[in-house]
């Protein structure tokens, strides 16, 4: 069964839209229980805080418990692997990187046990070049199985055939991604299909000085609806993640996209969705046409 998953890169945004948060445009109030919120309209969400050490250095299983309480069944999470291990430990097992890793996996693992943990993203640091390839196989040579991996490359030397059969090999689904041209990364919105498993899509926005602050046309987001329509047919599950997160942008485009695909939208959320673009016809803070 082949199975779509849409949502966005991070919930807990409590400010108003001028300051980046989704209070007014998408969350009632500021009061409002954001994820059981969030989780009246989507399925699945990309955890981006784990990444930042600030953050993750005060979650416990317990936070991961809070997280599957909160949420339905068959909701899922996709979490960002710790920059401990990314990009101050760059993959290298040598200096305990897999032992960094399994701290994490370990610290997750109430959502493991729940059924919601969908992929586990390791993002590479933009300064990780296709020069620190052997580096990158020898670790994940040795990621514990069972999880459902996805790696997002984010320098253009990666542009080549090696990457992409590195990743078959060890069946771990590579991002695609649309991005900022100026990144250089357009090579990355080519549909890759590594992992029968799974596929992996982030779209960040194309602002080039502040990527998230972001509203895709619908023009913009077509052709990814005739390569979500390819990948379906070659992998199992596929998770969606609109990380133009500023604003409550995301929620508006993610939202968009599944009626495009023709998935089920609920009333609900088709109120919700107005609701958030009428916020930005009325809105004076931000120049943004009705798309």
């Amino acid at each position: 069964m082949h199975q779509i998953l849409i949502g966005c890169s991070g919930w807990s945004y409590a400010d108003l839209p001028e300051k980046g948060g989704w209070t007014k445009v998408f969350y009632p109030d500021g009061q409002t229980k954001r994820l059981s919120y969030y989780s009246q309209f989507f399925n699945t969400v990309e955890m981006d805080s784990s990444f930042y050490e600030k953050f993750y250095k005060y979650m416990t299983k317990q936070t991961f418990i809070g997280m599957d309480k909160a949420t339905p069944d068959h909701f899922e999470f996709s979490i960002k692997v710790p920059e401990t291990v990314t990009h101050i430990k760059r993959l290298d097992v040598n200096k305990g990187a897999i032992s960094s890793l399994e701290e994490f996996l370990d610290k997750i693992s109430p959502l493991q046990i729940a059924k919601k943990l969908g992929a586990i993203l390791v993002q590479l640091p933009p300064s990780f070049t296709v020069a620190d390839f052997k580096n990158t196989e020898n670790f994940l040579e040795r990621l514990p199985s069972d999880y459902h991996y996805a790696l997002e490359f984010r320098h253009p030397s990666w542009n080549t055939e090696g990457p992409w059969e590195m990743l078959k090999h060890y069946n771990i689904a590579a991002v695609m991604t649309d991005s900022p041209i100026l990144d250089n990364l357009q090579f990355l919105s080519e549909i890759t299909i590594t992992s029968k498993n799974h596929s992996f899509i982030r779209l960040h926005g194309r602002n080039t000085k502040h990527r998230y602050n972001y509203l895709y046309s619908k023009e913009e987001l077509l052709p990814w609806v005739d390569k979500v329509k390819e990948i379906t047919g070659k992998t199992n599950t596929l998770r969606i993640y609109f990380n133009n997160h500023y604003g409550g942008k995301a929620v508006i485009n993610a939202l968009q996209f599944k009626e495009m695909l023709e998935l089920p939208v609920s009333n609900k959320e088709k109120i919700a969705l107005d609701h958030a673009k009428k916020y930005y016809s009325n809105a004076t803070l931000d120049t943004i046409k009705d798309r």
